[in-house]
């Protein structure tokens, strides 16, 4: 189990990871900041980008909060840093 800090931008004009800030993975979501809307489209996004199924994808941390903590199952930090195009 992996943990990735992420900084999200809610109700951008298109979902997509925009790259990162520091040691956080910027994601930028189409979906609202209200009822949890921004937090599951981050999971979605995330686990689709590292192709994993949506339920291995949390957020733990920062649930109202633009910076945020999310929890990967079953892959290594590493695993995750080289899916997601860290350097």
């Amino acid at each position: 189990m992996t943990r990735l800090a992420v900084k999200v931008v809610p109700g951008a004009s298109r979902d997509g990871l925009a790259g990162w800030l520091g040691g956080a993975l910027k994601v930028r979501v189409s979906a609202p900041p209200e009822r949890g809307r921004a937090n599951a489209a981050v999971e979605a996004l995330i686990a689709a980008a590292l192709d994993l199924p949506a339920k291995q994808v949390r957020v733990v941390a920062g649930l109202s909060s633009a910076r945020k903590v999310v929890e990967i199952g079953q892959l290594s930090a590493a695993q995750v840093g080289e899916r997601l195009g860290k350097r």
